[in-house]
């Protein structure tokens, strides 16, 4: 693939405690606060900008007061008027887009980072959604290359704790996210390849009473902390409560992740499942002027 020029990132965000209860990602923010305040503009590289995205939620340690705030920054949410009635996090939601955005216009921060915990055992997983974002992917490609793995989302940790090994992983990953940006920007040519990923398929609940909705099961022992795993026709996915065993029936071989995440007995998910992939990104250099 062709050298692709792309522009200069001049902003970064790094953004923790969307979920006041994942805890890594209020430290890091806390960190780096601190880092500012010792020796200012030469803490990092390059311009970063740190938010504590759901305070009140972090003050009381819950995932959020009213309503889910990662549900919150799409474009139909943002767009429509505050009322006396908005939640707590969508009024927030609302303060961090004028902080950070207008999303999707020339003002917007380059690149954020929201830090998150996952009580699954998904080790550091980047999350994107797009097959053709090539900064994004050069940095999960910098970090696989860099790391043990890959970075934002790091379990496991339980929610409400904050786990030094965990803490450590996430805050590596945002200093050679830094690392790149400054690197990219300064005119360094980052060569392509190819970068391993897994596309959302589905998800999957537990299995449940029809009338009461209530749990019949819960994770099979030999799925547990197998996040990524490749599940074939046969596998155990549930251990019922009275003792019986429910299988893994799709014809497709697909790969579970965020299995038994506590956040999402909720959302009514015991896990997703995911199709590997192997994305060819072409190699990168800031656009110049």
């Amino acid at each position: 693939m062709a050298l692709v020029f792309l522009p200069a990132l001049a902003r970064m965000a790094v953004c923790g405690g969307t979920h006041g209860n994942e805890l890594s990602g209020v430290y890091v923010v806390q960190e780096m606060e601190r880092q500012w305040k010792e020796k200012g503009e030469c803490a990092w590289p390059i311009p970063v900008t740190t938010v504590l995205s759901n305070p009140r939620a972090v003050k009381e340690c819950r995932r959020y007061i009213e309503k889910d705030m990662n549900r919150c920054f799409n474009r139909a949410t943002l767009s429509s008027p505050i009322t006396d009635s908005s939640p707590y996090e969508v009024r927030r939601a609302h303060e961090l887009n004028n902080l950070l955005g207008p999303k999707g216009s020339t003002d917007a921060i380059d690149l954020i980072c929201d830090l998150h915990n996952t009580t699954a055992n998904m080790g550091l997983t980047l999350i994107h959604y797009t097959t053709s974002d090539w900064v994004t992917l050069h940095i999960c490609k910098y970090l696989q290359m860099t790391c043990v793995s890959v970075a934002i989302e790091v379990g496991p940790q339980p929610h409400g704790v904050v786990r030094a090994d965990i803490y450590t992983i996430m805050k590596e990953a945002v200093d050679l996210t830094i690392d790149w940006i400054h690197k990219f920007s300064s005119g360094m040519v980052f060569e392509g390849g190819d970068v391993e990923a897994f596309r959302f398929i589905k998800s999957v609940d537990y299995p449940r009473d029809p009338e009461t909705r209530t749990l019949t099961a819960a994770i099979h022992p030999q799925l547990q902390d197998r996040d990524f795993c490749l599940l074939k026709r046969g596998d155990p996915l549930f251990l019922s409560f009275s003792g019986e065993t429910v299988k893994y029936e799709e014809e497709e071989p697909l790969h579970p992740f965020f299995i038994n995440e506590a956040a999402y007995y909720e959302k009514e998910i015991a896990f997703h499942l995911g199709k590997k992939m192997m994305l060819t990104i072409p190699s990168v250099q800031v656009q110049k002027d």
